[in-house]
């Protein structure tokens, strides 16, 4: 598989499912790291690249946009960006619908009756793209989980 060694090692490093991390590098860009996206997402990981110099900032790594399109920079990045938000949110689904819908946004719906009666978990997605999304993450997340440790 593409990345494996990378995502293992990055696993371990970000204290980070590599399955999780495989299964969003899938369905973001099927492990394309030329991939862009029409709202100027960059690489393996699509990440936007405000996004991605944050990132860069909060680990320590040196940014620069163009090595987005180096799938092990991205990947690197965008681990570590899965990390934060699982630790953020305590919760992986929550994680994964705050990396395609963004944090604030998951951070909103969690404090809105209409989406969530208990404040820590959604009931309700109301992006439809980030419902569809999520499914997908965790239908990949089937098949890698028996690859990564």
């Amino acid at each position: 598989m593409k990345y494996q060694e990378k995502i293992e090692i990055l696993s371990d490093k970000y204290d980070v499912s590599g399955a999780i991390v495989a299964s969003i590098a899938n369905v973001e860009s099927n492990f394309n790291e030329k991939a862009v996206s029409n709202k100027g997402a960059l690489g393996v990981m699509q990440l936007m690249p405000s996004t991605a110099e944050w990132l860069a900032e909060k680990t320590g790594i040196e940014y620069d946009k163009e090595k987005l399109f180096d799938g092990e920079y991205c990947l690197e990045l965008g681990a570590y960006y899965i990390s934060f938000l699982i630790d953020f949110f305590d919760d992986e689904r929550l994680a994964i619908c705050a990396y395609n819908a963004g944090q604030g946004n998951v951070s909103y719906w969690l404090t809105n009756k209409q989406y969530s009666s208990d404040g820590k978990t959604l009931d309700y997605i109301p992006f439809e793209e980030t419902r569809n999304y999520l499914a997908k993450v965790l239908n990949q997340y089937n098949y890698y989980k028996n690859k990564y440790k």
